[in-house]
């Protein structure tokens, strides 16, 4: 391995977890009960309420991530393009599906429809944080490769 892939491989193996860490916080503790009542209604209140919290989501990963890789001295391996594109990847992924709908659709088309429909009130949050979890890591490779 050459000395860029292993920098890339460290920075990875902080920013991986750290963005975990900061995905269960920010979609937890920081949203407010506002947004998440309303951050899947229909409308501009609807709208606005998933824009404010993918916000404050947003705002906690890039904080967690600039806050580990200085603490840990490889704040430098990281680009503002990778940071930049890392996130909107996170962000717009997260809106997509707290919208509700997506959600819903994207079960019934893969086959999970029944499980969306059987009554069980973990079945959506389920669904919701494996899609989130999935993006992360795409959001990961992306903040320290770019």
């Amino acid at each position: 391995m050459s000395p860029e892939q292993i920098e890339t491989a460290i920075a990875f193996g902080a920013v991986a977890p750290t963005l975990y860490a900061a995905h269960a916080v920010g979609d937890h503790w920081v949203q407010s009960h506002t947004s998440a009542c309303a951050k899947g209604t229909a409308g501009t209140a609807g709208h606005l309420a998933c824009l404010t919290h993918v916000a404050t989501y947003l705002a906690t990963c890039l904080v967690a991530v600039l806050a580990v890789t200085a603490a840990l001295g490889i704040l430098d391996a990281l680009t503002v393009t990778g940071v930049a594109v890392g996130l909107l990847v996170n962000g717009v992924s997260h809106y997509v599906i707290d919208r509700r709908t997506p959600l819903v659709f994207l079960a019934r088309l893969t086959g999970h429809g029944g499980w969306i429909d059987s009554g069980d009130p973990e079945a959506a949050y389920k669904l919701d944080q494996s899609w989130h979890l999935g993006w992360l890591l795409i959001s990961a490779v992306l903040t320290v490769t770019l």
